[in-house]
């Protein structure tokens, strides 16, 4: 009787052991969750390509990392991000790079020069090369490690007239994202600059409260901004392209295997967003100009020349603000000096 007793309590512990190690498996196995938080709707390239890595993580990671998009900033706004990332309320975001700026990393200010860029060629040097490496080892003082960089192609302008000459911005209320070059920049044209989150830009146009705006067609299109503007030129004036992010005690905490698995994610989600970016730019184009809503302008040469004399002296203020080798090493790899 004593050994069945006993055997029965060894049975009943071994049980308990067991079901307790069940559940410190099953709390250790929970996944580890990534917020990815971003500001423009889930049909542009950059809300796919945010889509896109989701998936490549979860897989990669063997459902060991859950990513969340949020999207059309659900979360958190412009001005908000930056903040919420470096607190750890986020973990991933992909700003554009004229948000650095108030961070005390000016270098990525010079993304927003006028006409910096002649193509996407130049642009690629740019970013994937020495110059893109050390802009993002600037980040990581400030607790940010830099993954990628995503392109979302060239800007047009757009307004209640037709802005074909320099002369044609006097006195128009432009909506920019916060930048400190964007707002020289309309000054420049003659314009008055109003920095505003982009997920008011829609609602400030449709009030009258801006006159115009800038983008790149995909942003535009998605917003229906062009509904409420009656004419776009197509200047291909400057570059708005995003940086991938990841905050930097997070992303340091991870265990190596997965950090690795998140780059291999990152990369093929960063070649399938840059890929799809140029096309989703066309075809925005071909579907506001199939609206009827809003009237397309094309710059002649001469229009275009009076453009780059407006904007020249843009380069020049900002150089020593920027840093004037990292202007000058892009303008050599671009060919694009003033």
């Amino acid at each position: 009787m004593v050994c069945r007793l006993k055997r029965s309590c060894l049975l009943a512990l071994a049980s308990l052991i067991a079901g307790s190690l069940a559940a410190g498996s099953a709390v250790a196995q929970q996944p580890i969750v990534l917020k990815f938080s971003h500001v423009v709707a889930p049909n542009t390239p950059k809300g796919k390509g945010a889509e896109r890595f989701r998936e490549l993580a979860e897989r990669y990671t063997k459902g060991r990392v859950k990513v969340e998009v949020h999207p059309n900033s659900q979360l958190y706004k412009d001005k908000e991000e930056l903040e919420a990332l470096q607190l750890g309320a986020v973990q991933m975001l992909a700003p554009s790079l004229a948000k650095f700026a108030p961070l005390g990393v000016r270098e990525f200010e010079v993304f927003d020069l006028p006409f910096i860029f002649p193509d996407r060629a130049a642009l690629s040097r740019v970013v994937n090369g020495p110059i893109g490496q050390q802009l993002f080892s600037k980040l990581e003082a400030k607790g940010i490690i830099g993954l990628a960089y995503w392109d979302n192609g060239f800007k047009v302008m757009s307004a209640n007239r037709p802005l074909k000459r320099p002369e044609d911005f006097s006195g128009l209320r432009m909506r920019i994202q916060h930048s400190r070059v964007l707002e020289v920049q309309m000054r420049a044209l003659g314009a008055i600059p109003l920095a505003m989150a982009f997920s008011e830009s829609h609602a400030a146009l449709q009030a009258g409260v801006a006159d115009g705006t800038e983008n790149v067609p995909s942003n535009m299109y998605t917003q229906q901004m062009h509904e409420v503007q009656r004419h776009t030129t197509l200047s291909d004036h400057g570059y708005l392209g995003y940086a991938v992010i990841v905050n930097r005690k997070f992303w340091d905490a991870l265990p190596g295997d997965l950090r690795q698995a998140l780059r291999r994610a990152m990369t093929e989600a960063t070649q399938y967003a840059n890929s799809i970016a140029q096309e989703e730019n066309e075809q925005a184009l071909k579907a506001m100009e199939a609206s009827g809503r809003t009237e397309f302008h094309r710059l002649s040469s001469e229009d275009r020349a009076a453009w780059l004399q407006a904007l020249r002296p843009v380069h020049e203020d900002f150089a020593s603000r920027i840093n004037r080798a990292l202007v000058e090493a892009i303008h050599r790899e671009t060919g694009m000096a003033p």
